[in-house]
């Protein structure tokens, strides 16, 4: 079974806004779910630290979601949208704090350099029962940070990678299931980013903003996770132009478990579940393989438990340890075992070492 590293886990969201301890079984977390209604994805979680433990995930992208809605679009969830930039920010600050508890008990470590992921990585792969897991900590949507000014003391506390939006319009940019460019801040948060040294996450982007963001910013890019637009249309999948733009800047595109990215028209409780299974998965991580001409860009960027459960996973897919029925699949289909082992951790590896500044 293959050491691996997932590119997006909302651990600190789970925790603070669907009450989840995370440092419990997920039989108990599914077991203190029975009988609530207020979210599909009750009773059906699938991450948790022992089963991330369980899976030999060492390393993941650890995020801070808050979302602020000056406006209320028909879709505002309570669980992620705010009033104002103040009270996204003070409730990623909270999550933040979910993350350090965990650190000083132990079970999770703040991976912030490139040397600190390279040893933690050795570590793990030696050790995995007890080695803590590796956090670089990253933002799902740029609301949190007040101003570019405001980026210095995320980054003293521990923020490595950053997207500029998440669902419709931010302070920065233009997102999921919306369209538009940068806002006119937009440009002076990439310009503060470049300057202090935070990897810019492309993922949720819209087309304009996506393509204003790579013309105006020349630091290191990434889609934490995001598929292919060529098998599953829709502007939250990433057209083969904007695979192969994140692909000549040497970035990594991380494999989504979510069925309706995964599938061409996929609609919870309509769509049989049996239609989707991991090797739906495998489909998207070879497309751009085949892109690339190389295994050196694809990756694993599961978003499970990212306001969903089984309801909407493939159907193989019971809980992240599933993710390692991928190994065969991939080998089935040709690829080396080398390079099953780049989807599974060494392409994330080798981009956080060579994104990451190298010591404190």
């Amino acid at each position: 079974m293959k050491p691996m590293i997932d590119s997006h886990l909302d651990i600190a969201w789970n925790a603070l806004s669907w009450n989840r301890d995370q440092t419990e079984s997920l039989s108990a977390i599914r077991k203190a779910e029975v009988g609530l209604d207020d979210a599909q994805g009750r009773g059906r979680a699938t991450v948790c630290l022992p089963e991330l433990k369980h899976a030999r995930v060492g390393i993941c992208f650890a995020t801070l979601l808050a979302r602020a809605k000056v406006e209320v679009p028909t879709w505002r969830r309570t669980d992620l949208d705010f009033r104002t930039q103040e009270i996204a920010c003070a409730t990623a600050l909270g999550q933040f704090e979910y993350y350090r508890l965990l650190e000083q008990r132990g079970l999770l470590r703040f991976l912030r350099t490139s040397s600190e992921t390279t040893l933690h990585w050795q570590r793990f792969v030696e050790d995995p029962e007890n080695t803590p897991l590796g956090c670089v900590l990253t933002m799902e949507g740029a609301d949190p940070i007040l101003s570019p000014d405001h980026l210095p003391f995320w980054w003293e506390k521990g923020l490595r990678l950053l997207g500029l939006a998440h669902y419709g319009e931010s302070a920065y940019a233009v997102g999921t299931d919306a369209s538009g460019p940068l806002t006119q801040r937009g440009p002076g948060l990439l310009k503060a980013m470049e300057e202090i040294g935070i990897i810019l996450d492309l993922t949720h982007l819209s087309d304009p903003s996506f393509f204003q963001s790579l013309d105006l910013f020349n630091g290191r890019v990434h889609a934490s996770h995001n598929n292919c637009r060529a098998l599953v249309e829709g502007e939250r999948q990433f057209s083969d132009e904007q695979l192969c733009m994140i692909i000549e800047r040497d970035g990594v595109i991380g494999a989504v478990m979510d069925n309706w990215m995964l599938t061409p028209g996929w609609k919870l409780g309509e769509t049989p579940q049996e239609n989707v299974t991991i090797e739906n998965v495998a489909d998207h991580i070879d497309h751009i393989c085949q892109l690339a001409g190389n295994a050196r860009h694809a990756a694993i960027g599961s978003d499970l438990d990212g306001g969903f459960g089984t309801e909407q996973t493939p159907s193989d897919l019971e809980t992240i340890f599933d993710l390692h029925k991928l190994e065969t699949i991939l080998a089935k289909r040709g690829y080396a075992d080398c390079d099953i082992s780049l989807v599974f951790s060494g392409n994330w590896l080798r981009f956080l070492q060579a994104s990451l500044p190298p010591k404190s």
